[in-house]
């Protein structure tokens, strides 16, 4: 891909413009009479935020997905929600496989950037692993929603079928869409169908390369490498954690757990720390939480899931890296060691500029809605950590929020899904290489 200059445009610009791109379409696509149900009207701000809360698998919405679209406009959200869990480049490739069978050198490095894979050669097979993978166990999943909805519920073949295959493509990329107005309140008690879509959402904020690993190496655990091994003990370990607290946080609280039995607040507390990974189902009133819950839910969106997968936030790797600085710090080591391997001093720098510019992008959005309206701290600075997260849990708040507010949610979730270092990278012009080396001095910290 080229500008008007002739200039080809860096991997990381190509994301940029291929998700801006599938944004427009989808705006327009959901503008459309055809796409809205009878009586009901879209604006072109419900279009926008809504295809990019599609696209970049979040979740949030400001209409009731439901009642609001008709089936021709649910069928565009699910398309664009699977083509933002698969990655638009991921898709492109696949096109030009099938159209072409070959691929120029630039579409296999942007293919490389997006899915965060070392080996450029081997796109061709990395890319159909991926769309075998995602639509085999949104198959599955498919399927086990589809028997336990149609002999459980009464549901219809069609409705039953529709009701699976909407919610598994929508669990599996971590998108948070549900066809009720509830989400998966009504469903509450029922493990047979929550747990499949929990584990449609762990696997999915895993990250394809851990999987695509995994595959190969899944009874050698010394093989693994240190990004399979940080991906896999980090997600087990918020999820056991997430669960607690909020197993323990809303236990008594009965607007959200506390009226249920505990077998079904154990599975209340579980399905809600899997969809702060940035999944965005609920199975009770997040707007009902206690304070301490939304706090801990907010640190466990910004964290998110895998990389390269369909989870978003800031990745359980870059936390860990921190994390493993930090410990280095403290013991007075000079190396950061994970796993009997030493990390490359690059990433160090990556991981503190992704945090900080996740924090900053956070820090001016919550400021500014703050300025616009009269919500209070915890419930605006849920809804922008939601978004930036790409998760889609929300006290409630988003359907009032006044147009520029949404737009800006929508630019923290266009941003969220693709990353801010990407995102980043992607604005700047060219890498400045600097000719000469200025001398170094130790400023005092702390």
């Amino acid at each position: 891909m080229r500008t008007r200059r002739g200039r080809a445009l860096a991997p990381a610009q190509a994301i940029v413009l291929g998700f801006g791109l599938t944004l427009v379409i989808g705006t327009a696509l959901l503008l459309l009479p055809l796409s809205t149900a009878p009586g009901s009207r879209t604006t072109v701000v419900d279009a926008l935020f809504t295809a990019t809360s599609a696209v970049s698998v979040t979740g949030l919405v400001v209409v009731d997905t439901g009642s609001h679209w008709s089936g021709f406009g649910l069928a565009v959200i699910l398309l664009l929600i699977q083509l933002g869990g698969l990655g638009i480049m991921v898709v492109a490739t696949l096109v030009g496989i099938a159209l072409a069978r070959r691929l120029s050198m630039r579409a296999r490095m942007a293919t490389v950037v997006e899915t965060k894979t070392a080996v450029a050669p081997n796109v061709r097979r990395i890319v159909g692993g991926i769309f075998v993978t995602s639509i085999s166990i949104e198959a599955v999943v498919a399927l086990i929603l589809f028997i336990r909805i149609l002999t459980g519920y009464g549901y219809g073949v069609g409705e039953a079928a529709w009701f699976s295959v909407f919610h598994a493509v929508s669990a599996f990329n971590n998108a948070g869409f549900a066809l009720q107005a509830d989400s998966m309140m009504g469903f509450a008690s029922d493990g047979w169908l929550l747990l499949p879509m929990c584990a449609a959402i762990i696997i999915g904020g895993i990250g394809f390369p851990v999987l695509r690993e995994l595959r190969r190496e899944i009874r050698h655990p010394l093989h693994w490498s240190m990004n399979t091994r940080i991906v896999l003990a980090a997600t087990a370990a918020l999820l056991a954690l997430g669960t607690i607290a909020v197993t323990v946080m809303e236990w008594s609280n009965p607007a959200t757990l506390g009226s249920a039995d505990p077998g079904t607040r154990i599975l209340g507390g579980f399905f809600h720390a899997v969809q702060t990974r940035t999944a965005g189902f609920n199975s009770v009133d997040i707007g009902a939480m206690h304070d301490e819950t939304w706090l801990v839910t907010d640190i466990l969106m910004f964290i998110g899931g895998g990389p390269a997968g369909t989870a978003g936030g800031i990745k359980v790797t870059t936390f860990a890296v921190l994390f493993f600085i930090l410990w280095t710090e403290l013991r007075g080591g000079t190396a950061v060691n994970i796993f009997g391997k030493r990390l490359a001093r690059g990433v160090h720098r990556q991981a503190i500029s992704v945090v900080l510019l996740a924090i900053a992008a956070i820090v001016v959005v919550t400021l500014a809605i703050l300025a616009m309206t009269d919500l209070d701290l915890d419930q605006v600075l849920f809804e922008v950590v939601s978004a930036f997260g790409t998760v889609g849990l929300s006290t409630g708040i988003t359907s009032d929020l006044p147009e520029p507010a949404r737009v800006l949610i929508v630019m923290l979730m266009f941003m969220g899904r693709l990353g801010p270092l990407t995102l980043g990278t992607a604005l700047a012009l060219k890498e400045r290489r600097a000719a000469y080396e200025l001398p170094k001095e130790r400023p005092a910290i702390g």
